[in-house]
């Protein structure tokens, strides 16, 4: 093994333009298709982090799908909707108490507060061309190394071409038309919408201002009365821009539409903006001017040439995106659109690039849907075309939230988990009423749902929820790690000091309060529930409230653990709260241990009693294995193999997301070729369908999107998550690269991710085996290398490498 120290070399970007045949071949950036989408998860998704686009690149009329993230109905919530419902918390633990689960799960109604509320669809733009003769040769893709989506087609003899992008430097969509033949090009442009809206146009520009309702149901809540309301003075704002900036050609007055007649090219710009103006504001009396900002996007980049606009997006999004490199050698897969790929690597065929293609998708989408301050992405992303869209499209905060962010730092791309870390801090503020309010006590939570306005209350509208969903009241503790894991990988103390450490100590203040000790002296949680699992007891009661379950545990000891440093190792870094960290610090020693069955599985709930769905997709009471940092085969292996009876009890079959969840929990095991055997589940091919078809299973849709189904995005975020901890997995003080690695990827290579403790990694591998190692520290720092079976203390001073070779 050879060690080289090598000064940190001044980066520098080229961009780099490469032509259309090229880009064909390199199958591991491309989705592409030979025909236009039909389906919503047919569509190609675009997006600058606020306005997203779905492009469905039809010849006779081309559909895009518009949504702005800040979008939402409703306005602020009152979290202190029922000041007086903690007063059933000692009535529920009675209940318990007395092994009256009927009881509890009765009374846990009477913790229930509103329904979240909704993402609304902006709207949707429509080109109709006018060709006159047949379309052949028709093409679509995506080009996630660039962000750029491309449709060409002959209508007769003449090629058209089309170019979109979402550009987050000027902040609106472009969409460029060019034919091969002068004055070739015929359209009419229009807008709709579900909203209220009032459009006005004028020659070349169609102008919209709307609102979105002021309140939305659930679509899960069925066809109720006034499941959509509009109010005039009330509701969030917005406004859409669309513009034909033309080079030739005659632009005419249309019914409901602008159009271009007789063009060689021309470009179309649309600019949104909306109101909101923050979870606290009231976006009909105190939100931005939409109309202004939306005017002012459009201004702006109107004065920039087409390619400036084009090298600026692009090499804005590339600085982000070519932080990784990943390759797994050379493919024999041939080149086939994307939703065949899917289909034959669904049969067990190699597809190498489709895997890395996979990997980079999932850091494409968060690159698109995670760049607004507060605001992250939700359920799927920044794009939907529903008014009342699958389980509104909000943040669920018992897995899928955080999932959507587990690719955030390891894969090099710590800003945008900023949207996330933001979102927490108004969370914290309406968490600290529902603390008292809901559970009468101090600190801050969050429960099972939240929207844009960072309601964190039990849902069920008062009482017409059930406990197994509505009333799981953990997500503080769980977000609150999300803190602590940015200020690891970044290694920021201002940050810990000024913003992550008080939103810490909140989280651990309400899990501090909330425990109540059992009959052995334990401290454990009541009520509590596993999120949307239920157990079934010896006499056949099947509930979902109990005491002590292994989830809510699993998360509070990630919180006070000092080993694994949340709460009390920050505190001693700032050297503040000696008196809060020693509480902590009891607390911790006096927490139920696990548990292991009598199947050998980790146990889910207090007793060892029977799950109701054994193959249920929530898996929550392994926490402690992934996200968490508490079970280890190295560290403590009957856990370990307690959690991976569990898995297998489970088996592999399962939703998207879980599966996405599933890939990470057995690369800890250490067992990569089952990690891998998950990845290719996830990768399973799903239909896209107007309706829900559960039966299908998880999957991929043919754009690649996850497949629930419905379409949920943190499926995607956790197969991109999942690779990487296949590849690099870190604590404080150690770097584990290639701890999982299945046999299937016998050779190649990873740059640039990021473990904690502040370190990039760049790896190398051959037959199986380790070839070479490479790490850098911006700020320097001390870890302990596992690599090729050695451990090899790390030190490096700021901006400094080192490279090491088997």
């Amino acid at each position: 093994m050879k060690v080289l120290l090598i000064k940190q070399a001044r980066l520098t970007f080229c961009l780099v333009l490469m032509s259309f045949s090229a880009l064909k071949s390199q199958s591991d950036h491309l989705l592409w298709y030979d025909r236009p989408a039909q389906y919503f998860e047919e569509s190609l998704m675009l997006g600058n982090g606020k306005m997203g686009a779905c492009v469905f690149g039809g010849t006779d009329v081309d559909s895009i799908y518009l949504n702005d993230i800040t979008l939402w109905s409703g306005e602020p919530v009152n979290p202190a909707m029922n000041p007086d419902e903690h007063t059933f918390i000692p009535k529920i633990r009675e209940a318990l108490a007395q092994k009256s689960y009927s009881l509890a799960d009765s009374l846990q109604k009477k913790v229930q507060g509103s329904f979240s509320q909704s993402y609304a669809p902006l709207g949707t733009m429509k080109v109709h061309f006018l060709h006159a003769d047949s379309i052949t040769n028709y093409y679509r893709d995506l080009d996630i190394s660039n962000a750029i989506s491309t449709v060409t087609y002959h209508a007769g003899k003449v090629k058209f071409r089309r170019e979109y992008f979402v550009s987050h430097p000027d902040q609106l969509m472009i969409y460029r038309l060019t034919a091969s033949e002068a004055g070739a090009i015929n359209f009419d442009l229009s807008f709709s919408s579900l909203l209220q809206h009032v459009t006005s146009k004028n020659y070349h520009r169609i102008e919209v201002n709307g609102s979105a309702p002021v309140h939305a149901e659930p679509s899960y809540r069925g066809n109720l009365e006034k499941a959509v309301i509009f109010e005039n003075d009330r509701g969030t704002r917005f406004t859409v821009y669309l513009k034909i900036l033309k080079q030739d050609g005659q632009m005419v007055d249309v019914t409901d539409a602008v159009g271009l007649r007789n063009a060689t090219q021309a470009t179309i710009f649309i600019s949104t903006a909306t109101s909101f103006n923050g979870f606290d504001k009231n976006p009909a009396t105190q939100g931005l001017d939409n109309n202004a900002n939306a005017k002012k996007q459009f201004q702006l980049a109107e004065s920039k040439p087409y390619q400036k606009l084009k090298l600026d997006h692009v090499h804005d999004y590339q600085t982000l995106y070519n932080r990784v490199k990943f390759n797994l050698g050379q493919s024999k897969a041939p080149n086939l659109t994307t939703t065949e790929r899917l289909k034959r690597y669904a049969t067990g065929a190699e597809d190498k690039n489709l895997e890395v293609l996979y990997f980079q998708f999932g850091r494409y989408l968060l690159i698109s849907s995670s760049r607004t301050d507060g605001v992250p992405a939700n359920l799927q992303g920044l794009w939907n075309p529903y008014m009342r869209p699958p389980w509104s499209s909000n943040y669920t905060v018992n897995i899928n939230l955080q999932e959507n962010y587990w690719p955030a730092e390891v894969t090099n791309l710590s800003e945008l988990h900023n949207p996330l870390l933001g979102f927490i801090g108004n969370l914290a503020k309406t968490g600290a009423i529902t603390a008292r309010t809901f559970y009468g006590v101090g600190g801050w939570t969050v429960a099972h749902n939240s929207d844009i306005w960072a309601m964190s209350n039990p849902v069920g509208e008062f009482g017409q929820g059930d406990p197994v969903w509505a009333n799981w009241n953990m997500g503080g503790a769980w977000l609150s790690t999300h803190l602590w894991e940015h200020f690891l990988f970044d290694q920021d103390t201002a940050y810990l000091r000024d913003y992550a450490y008080p939103l810490m100590f909140g989280a651990a203040q309400f899990c501090l309060d909330w425990l109540v000790e059992d009959k052995q002296g334990n401290f454990i949680t009541s009520p509590s529930t596993s999120p949307e699992n239920q157990y079934k007891t010896p006499d056949g009661y099947v509930g979902a409230t109990l005491a002590g379950a292994t989830a809510d545990l699993a998360m509070i000891r990630e919180c006070f653990s000092a080993f694994f440093a949340n709460y009390i190792k920050a505190s001693m870094i700032l050297d503040e709260d000696e008196a809060f960290r020693n509480g902590i610090a009891f607390a911790l020693g006096k927490l139920r241990p696990y548990q292991i069955g009598s199947k050998g599985q980790l146990q889910e709930w207090y007793e060892d009693w029977e799950d109701q769905d054994p193959q249920h997709r929530h898996q929550t009471h392994l926490f402690g294995l992934y996200p968490g940092h508490q079970i280890s085969p190295n560290v403590n292996p009957d856990l370990a193999s307690a959690a991976k009876r569990s898995l297998e009890i489970k088996g592999d079959e399962s939703t998207g997301w879980s599966k996405g969840w599933r890939i990470s929990l057995w690369a800890r095991l250490l067992d990569g070729d089952h990690a891998y055997k998950m990845y290719r589940t996830l990768l399973k091919y799903v239909e896209p369908d107007h309706k829900i078809n559960y039966s299908q299973g998880g999957g991929t849709y043919p754009n690649l999107w996850d497949a629930h189904p419905p379409f949920q995005i943190d499926g995607n975020f956790g197969g991109t998550a999942g690779v990487a901890e296949m590849l690099l997995q870190s604590s404080e003080s150690e770097i584990h690269v290639l701890p999982a690695l299945p046999s299937a990827w016998s050779e190649g290579s990873v740059k640039g991710l990021r473990a904690r403790g502040g370190f990039e990694v760049n790896v190398d591998w051959s037959e199986g085996g380790l070839k070479q190692v490479e790490i850098f520290a911006a700020k320097g720092g001390i870890t302990q290398l596992n690599a090729g079976g050695q451990k090899i203390e790390i030190k490096l001073k700021p901006g400094e490498r080192t490279r090491l070779n088997w």
